[in-house]
């Protein structure tokens, strides 16, 4: 009898270890699709509410009872005329591009821009702070085509530069309305470039033969193993000068202002320099910016999370390790 009592103890705490533990592995389940679920989704953070949190931390802190009092006295006062007039506030909406070589952040903008314009009208204003040294020409053109979806909509649209935005990032800010920038943000680069290594003459010492077929004249013009000739490279320079002037129509487009001839020769300018140019319209840090507008405005920063695989989170790890490289 006391075997058997003692059997069915262990019975009762196997099954209540078995019982748990099948709990424990539904739930993994059960969190990992819905995490599958949640791979994208859209964040809005009030701006507004994150400078009133930091100036009343800062006053409590800072000031005495009596001025304390007094300034709470008079925040309610302003709270209290603001619903009697019943304005309803302008809405700035602040989008962050950080680009890449393959300008990756595309992918999450024009999702942002789709949402915001569900609820935006002319009387609001869209800041994009764009942080960027370019990349590939189809990319960041299809980047500078969902910023003109804004400004189609009658939305002024707002591109502030706090370090840099070059070539393919100065192609998305030249969309704008009108752009800012800090003193010593980089700005310009408007050319093209491409580069390619050769292993033809290393093939050849190693006997190795490489063989390409095409069909069509121009398919393929300068290539990595191959022997390229000087045919070749005429013809990949002219395509190069012809994205040239479609990237300088682009900019005098959209700024008729600028002196085209002077701006498209490769070069960029620190911001002191660029508003000279007229590539910039005002100096100012896109702090300084915002600080003013949570003033008069409702902000809101918008954000489209999007999980990579790792193959992505690797090609922009490598894309943005280059893009340094190239750029110091």
């Amino acid at each position: 009898m006391d075997f058997l009592s003692e059997y069915s103890m262990f019975l009762a705490k196997f099954s209540s270890v078995v019982i748990l533990l099948l709990i424990a592995i539904g739930v993994i389940i059960i969190l990992a699709s819905r995490n599958k679920h949640d791979a994208e989704k859209l964040e809005v953070k009030n701006l507004n509410e994150k400078f009133e949190t930091m100036s009343m931390l800062l006053n409590s802190q800072t000031l005495s009872k009596k001025q304390l009092k007094k300034f709470l006295k008079e925040k309610k006062q302003k709270y209290k005329e603001k619903d009697k007039t019943g304005s309803e506030d302008k809405k700035v909406f602040v989008l962050d591009f950080k680009g890449d070589i393959k300008a990756s952040a595309v992918s999450s903008l024009r999702e942002e821009i789709s949402a915001l314009l569900t609820i935006a009208t002319d009387k609001d204003e869209v800041v994009v702070l764009i942080e960027s040294g370019g990349g590939i020409v189809h990319g960041y053109g299809l980047g500078a085509s969902q910023l003109r979806r804004i400004r189609d909509r009658g939305i002024k649209l707002t591109a502030a530069v706090d370090k840099v935005a070059a070539s393919g990032g100065y192609m998305m800010a030249c969309v704008a309305n009108q752009i800012i920038a800090a003193p010593f943000a980089i700005l310009g680069s408007v050319g093209v470039l491409a580069q390619i290594p050769n292993f033809n003459r290393l093939l050849k010492r190693m006997d190795i033969d490489y063989e390409q077929i095409t069909a069509g004249e121009y398919k393929r013009t300068l290539t990595l193993f191959g022997e390229n000739t000087d045919a070749d490279r005429e013809k990949f320079k002219q395509e190069l000068e012809e994205t040239h002037k479609l990237f300088k129509d682009f900019v005098k487009e959209n700024r008729e202002e600028v002196d085209i001839d002077k701006i498209a020769t490769g070069e960029h300018w620190y911001g002191k320099q660029a508003i000279e140019l007229k590539l910039v319209d005002q100096l100012i840090t896109s702090d300084d910016y915002l600080a003013e507008a949570v003033k008069e405005s409702q902000v809101y920063q918008i954000s489209f999370e999007q999980k990579r695989n790792w193959q992505e989170r690797l090609f922009s790890f490598g894309a943005n390790l280059l893009d340094k490289l190239q750029h110091h």
